[in-house]
């Protein structure tokens, strides 16, 4: 059975304030994601950005069988302590030749340490749902988005963006209000494989995160009273309960790319699938 290393981005509070909120940290939540598509996998969660957190050597994390990088609050663009932590732990992923697979943040890491550039979004922040996203000519035929159709939807909450890919990146997705959506980093001697959207969480958690930033949402423009965000968070938390009932998805403007778990997840399952074609 393979043992995944997870790194999650979070500082100590942040993870207690998302456990508070959603029940799990980041990390957490990729473990239990993992855990429901391979049962009995073994996972191990680190926190690299932690300032007591051990340096793992390149020949410890080689024996992981794959590295997973969380979502979390981090502005990889800001220089300070836990982003320098986290940009040498995944530099240290590369150098191990070790495969990984990132979302939100984890994208933005992964991109960040291989020499590329990230920002803040420049208008506004995508959140909920990153809608009609397309793959490249490069991801029409990529096996990270094997089964995708032409365009689709995917659970999404991030202010900050990929800006500029490093050099041996290649673009597999974009949509209007994001241009990097899914990437493959090649680096030192690993591959990356990333999304700026979110497969590994349910719609519950999704519903969790909007209502935690109304007033981030209000200020954004992307709604005028409390009232909506709640309205709106309550609708995606009746989709995950009844993912097929077809007045919420007319109602979220969603198919069942979004709605069914299963096909939210394409992208993990993918890089499983996978794995042994990345570790050469």
């Amino acid at each position: 059975m393979p043992h995944f290393l997870i790194a999650q981005s979070e500082l100590p509070a942040e993870r207690e304030a998302r456990r508070r909120r959603a029940g799990k940290s980041s990390g957490e939540t990729y473990a239990a994601t993992l855990e429901q598509i391979q049962p009995g996998v073994a996972t191990t969660i680190v926190s690299p950005a932690d300032d007591a957190a051990p340096a793992l050597s390149t020949d410890r994390l080689a024996q992981f069988d794959a590295v997973f990088l969380t979502g979390s609050p981090m502005h990889v663009y800001d220089d300070g302590p836990a982003v320098r932590h986290q940009l040498d732990f995944m530099r240290r992923v590369f150098a191990a030749g070790i495969p990984s697979f990132g979302s939100c943040a984890g994208l933005q890491i992964a991109v960040a340490a291989a020499g590329g550039r990230i920002r803040k979004m420049p208008k506004r922040m995508e959140a909920g749902i990153a809608r009609r996203i397309f793959p490249t000519e490069a991801g029409r035929n990529h096996p990270l988005l094997a089964g995708r159709p032409p365009g689709w939807d995917a659970p999404a909450i991030h202010g900050d963006e990929v800006a500029e890919l490093p050099p041996g990146a290649t673009l597999l997705a974009s949509n209007a209000m994001t241009h990097v959506q899914a990437a493959e980093v090649r680096f030192d001697r690993g591959i990356f494989w990333g999304v700026q959207y979110h497969p590994e969480l349910a719609l519950r958690e999704i519903a969790v995160a909007i209502a935690a930033q109304a007033d981030d949402l209000i200020e954004a423009g992307l709604a005028d009273h409390e009232d909506d965000v709640e309205a709106w968070a309550n609708d995606l938390k009746a989709l995950h309960d009844t993912p097929d009932d077809p007045a919420l998805r007319w109602r979220l403007g969603v198919d069942g790319e979004f709605a069914e778990e299963r096909l939210r997840r394409r992208e993990i399952i993918n890089f499983l699938s996978n794995l042994e074609a990345l570790r050469g």
